[in-house]
This record gives C-alpha cells, structure tokens and sequence, in this order.
C-alpha cells in the first residue's frame, strides 16, 4: 500500500543523490503521479533522465539558497522531501558560511515555500550529527531542525506539517567509507581508517527511505523521527570489506579529520524523555509550550528518565561476521564482488 495517495505529486531537493534516487524509484514503484527533482547539477540530472526514462519525473534546475527557484519548483506539489544539503564534514568545517548558506537558508526557503503553495508535508533530512554538534555540518542541521520546530509553533494549525528524519551513515551513500574502502582494497591498497575504535550508525538506503515514509505516513508538526540502528567501528567496517574481498585486513591509520566525533549520538537523554517508542522508530516530539513558563510549573516529584544518550557506543553493537553478511545484502557490493567473481552473478 502506498504512503502517500494516488496521484500525488513529490518534490524532492537534492534528488540526484544517492538517497535521492533510491527513493524516486521508490515513489515511481509506488504510483504516485509526479516526482520533481530540484538540483544544481544539470549533468547529474541528464544522466539520470537517461537512466530512469519515466515521463513521470520532471527536472529543475536550481537551488534552494534561492528561494525563487524553490518557490516555482514547489507549485502544485502536495508532499517535499528536502535532501540537499552540504554533508561532508571536512568541507564544511573549511567553508562553514557555505554549510549555513545551504543547510539553514536553504531549508528555510523550502519550509517557506511549501506553506506558500500550501503543500501538505514536509520531510527535512536530518543526521545524528546534529545531537551535541561539535561541526559546522551538524550545528547547520541542528538549526535546520529548529527552524521545523519554530514553524511548528509559529503556525501550529497552518495546512503544511513540518517534520525532519534523523539517522546516521547510510551505507553505500555516494562519499561515505564502503565505496572508498573497497575502491581501495580492488587498487590493491590498506583502507584508510581514521580512527579504528571509532563507531558509527549503519543503516541501509532501503531502512532510509523507510523512515521518510514512516514520518510522510505519522508526522505532526515539528516531530523529529529517528530510525533505531545497529552500530560498529570503524576498524571492524574496514576489516569486513577486507574480508570480503580476501585480502590481508591491513589498515592504513590517518587521524581523525577536522570536526569528527569518536561516537555519534541519535537522540539525546533529553529527548528521550519525551519519546515515543513505535518499536524500529522513535518519535521526538516538538516541545509546544511558549514562553510563558510560569503556567507549566510541575507538580510533585518527577520520575526518572533514561540516563544514557542513544549513542554508536551503547547501540547494539556488529562484529565482523555480521557485518560481512550485513554488507552481503547491499546491491551495490554484491555488483562488486560479481565483477571479481562472475559466479557470484549467477
């Protein structure tokens, strides 16, 4: 059954990446009447044309710092997910004006342009780096999600609910460590590691798009929707893709780069008071008060809350094995090692 009703009509920024793509394919599979993809690259949005050949998918050009360009992409669109978005770490952390430009001012055209055009939902991509930032790329997406928050309390029985995902590394996602460790290992090189006792949240494309249907299917203004995920270090990741590929699990130690945490964290002790469980999921819910606090004085004793941060230290935690048969599952490396051993194919 499909989340979104028949001929729904989808905008999607930052369509031509890779979560972008997977979840076209998604809603196209899912019959929904058009997908409007926002982007700047022009090269990236030709190749996709070719790739998909579905009429139901219709190109923009643009950005969403300008907010004109996500204002005619959003006209007649009933659901936005919004997925652009500067990502990478290191350059953010080189170019933090850029991150804010892009993370927060963009999102705050797509959030204005959608309540322009009287669109139903919106979904803002968020990370687990935005929970205790600590770098330029998760302060900007920390702000994003208070931007939802605000809009939320601002317009609290507005047509357009406002909502954001949360979760950490997906798999396979275009820049992340997979592709890169085993491009290395076929080059016959040691995987650059940062830090091997670094841990990270796994979780595939597929459980991705889950979790934005999931929060297209239950959200209320200004919830946040966190994906419950299995964790691993960085060393044990590298060690599975060597293993995988049977060469030595020999690692290339580098240092951990500018404005990487040792342990990411999904939701805070503090949000998890207030969490609702739905078993896979979490829902944060917005905190609605005003700012009148004086009339929401508690009463009585209140009881204990979670001690602990849902964090890749404390998650449940992959070994090698599991992350080999894990990684096993994904497409794209089963593509991989079909090329190294065409009986895999078969």
């Amino acid at each position: 059954m499909s989340v979104l009703p028949p001929g729904s009509r989808v905008l999607i920024t930052g369509g031509t990446g890779s979560f972008g793509q997977t979840m076209v394919r998604r809603l196209l599979d899912r019959g929904v009447a058009e997908v409007r993809i926002l982007s700047r690259d022009e090269a990236k949005q030709d190749a996709m044309r070719r790739v998909l050949g579905d009429d139901r998918v219709r190109y923009h050009v643009g950005d969403v710092r300008n907010a004109d360009s996500v204002l005619r992409a959003s006209r007649g669109v009933d659901h936005v997910f919004h997925a652009a978005a500067l990502k990478q770490v290191p350059s953010c952390e080189f170019f933090p004006l850029e991150a804010m430009r892009t993370n927060i001012v963009g999102s705050a055209n797509v959030i204005d342009a959608a309540e322009q055009c009287g669109v139903r939902s919106v979904v803002l991509l968020s990370t687990d780096k935005a929970v205790y930032p600590v770098n330029a790329m998760g302060l900007t997406k920390a702000l994003m999600e208070k931007l939802a928050q605000a809009h939320a309390r601002g317009c609290p029985r507005g047509a357009t609910t406002v909502s954001c995902v949360r979760y950490g590394n997906v798999m396979y996602s275009r820049g992340s460590a997979i592709p890169l460790f085993i491009e290395q290992v076929k080059a016959g090189r040691a995987p650059t590691v940062t830090d091997p006792g670094m841990t990270r949240f796994l979780m595939s494309l597929h459980e991705s798009v889950e979790l934005v249907e999931h929060a297209f299917r239950h959200a209320r203004p200004g919830d946040i929707f966190i994906r419950k995920a299995p964790a691993c270090t960085i060393g044990d990741l590298a060690a599975a893709v060597c293993h995988l590929f049977d060469v030595p699990a020999k690692l290339d130690i580098i240092g951990v780069r500018h404005g990487e945490k040792r342990h990411e964290t999904l939701a805070s002790r503090e949000e998890l008071l207030q969490a609702d469980d739905f078993g896979d999921f979490l829902r944060v819910p917005l905190d609605a008060r005003d700012l009148n606090y004086a009339l929401y004085v508690s009463e009585g004793e209140l009881g204990e809350g979670p001690t602990e941060d849902f964090n890749s230290a404390n998650a449940p935690r992959l070994g090698v094995p599991e992350i080999v048969e894990l990684l096993k599952t994904l497409p794209e490396v089963r593509a991989e090692l079909a090329l190294r051993d065409p009986v895999l194919s078969c």
